[in-house]
Order: C-alpha cells, then structure tokens, then sequence
C-alpha cells in the first residue's frame, strides 16, 4: 500500500492485499473506508453464499463470471447477473448466491460491513 503527498489519501493496489480465504471455494479482499467498503470476492463454481441479509447497502458488479442471486427470504425471484453487470441489493433484503462458473465480483457496501471486518460472518466460513 502506497500513499500520496497528503495523509488523507491511499492508493492501494489489489495484488499488494491478502487473500482472505473464507472456505475452499470462497476468497476475498478487503478495502474499507469511514463510510464504505469494497471487496473483491473470488468464488469457485457452485460456491453457495447461503440466504443472509444485513443493514448495508450492496452493489455487486460481476467482472468474471456469473451469479445467481434468490431475492426475498422464500428466495421467490431469482436473478442471473452476468461479467460486466450490476445488482443493487437494498438494506435488509434476504438474498443467497450460487456461482455458475467461477466468479470475481466487486461488492460495495455502505456502511461498511463490521462482520466482515471483524470475521464474525459465520454463515461464509462454513
């Protein structure tokens, strides 16, 4: 990690990040300010992120790959979100995903989420 001539500003680079791996098929790194959160999340295909929700705000943006997404907590609307596309997912909204082949997304979040800085995301590490 690099910063420029003034302290409030940081240049980060991904390949200088640990990979932090959360089970076998599932990995990522972290990036996180005051007030947002950006990951990449490396996911095997037919890695499942089981049904959850949480108060932040989430964008996904599929830069390889292809998610599966269930929406609602009878996971009734399903969703495929392809390389070079985005799904905003609102604060508190149920939501699982399969990887249907392997997958790198950027996942923003607002707030940042603390279970993931603190590794209390229990329902990843299984």
């Amino acid at each position: 990690m690099s910063t420029t001539n003034s302290s409030s500003v940081t240049k980060i680079s991904w390949d200088e990040l640990p990979m932090e791996q959360l089970s076998p098929s599932l990995g990522r790194k972290l990036i996180s300010g005051d007030r947002v959160m950006l990951a990449h999340v490396y996911l095997d295909k037919d890695c499942i992120v089981p049904l959850h929700q949480h108060d932040n705000e989430q964008i996904t943006y599929i830069l390889k790959g292809t998610l599966r997404f269930w929406i609602g907590e009878d996971e009734s609307e399903v969703v495929d979100v392809h390389e070079g596309e985005v799904l905003h997912i609102p604060s508190n909204v149920w939501h699982k995903a399969q990887a249907l082949e392997d997958t790198l997304d950027v996942d923003i979040f607002s707030p940042p989420r603390q279970d993931w800085l603190d590794k209390t995301d229990d329902y990843l590490r299984r």
